[in-house]
């Protein structure tokens, strides 16, 4: 694994280093040696945060935790991240099967709360309505949603309007 630690706003030292390695060589069982795993770490609000992003070839994983210390959110976050590939064990190997980079074998199982034991419960038709990103956003917070599906009139594609963590909007394009 090639890991690389970034501080925003964060002074990283060697034990911090040392135990995101050690953390982090853990999930080294379920990857090969030549994967990228990206970690930022920074301060906001006064709360630690950890950002990781892994990239084996093709299939990524994402987490990200806010907590009191920095040491509770590296746990936190392998945790989640070993968790993501319990869970969605199946799904990725159909999908990347292929992928060299990814040791299925060693992946565990899956979990009880599995996502293969969630049922899709509503189902809702949208008639979606040509309009621009701005009066997406209005339109989101008008009914008071985290996202919004819509017509971009500019380019007569679906795009989703979305609420970022950070307070400012995402948006999401079709090809």
């Amino acid at each position: 694994m090639n890991i690389r630690i970034t501080g925003k706003n964060f002074n990283t030292y060697r034990h911090l280093e040392e135990t995101i390695d050690k953390k982090f060589e853990k999930l080294g069982k379920y990857f090969s040696d030549d994967i990228d795993v990206n970690i930022v770490i920074s301060k906001e609000r006064g709360k630690d945060k950890i950002e990781v992003n892994i990239n084996a070839k093709g299939a990524r994983f994402r987490t990200e935790q806010v907590c009191d210390d920095i040491y509770e959110g590296i746990d936190k976050a392998t945790d989640k991240l070993a968790s993501q590939m319990s869970r969605l064990k199946g799904k990725l190997q159909k999908r990347y099967h292929e992928n060299k980079s990814v040791k299925f074998e060693a992946i565990p199982d899956l979990a009880k709360d599995s996502i293969v034991d969630k049922h899709i419960v509503k189902t809702k038709v949208l008639d979606l309505v040509p309009m621009d990103e701005k009066e997406a956003a209005l339109e989101m917070e008008m009914i008071d949603h985290d996202f919004f599906v819509f017509i971009n009139d500019k380019t007569d594609k679906v795009n989703v309007v979305y609420k970022r963590r950070d307070g400012n909007y995402g948006l999401l394009d079709t090809k």
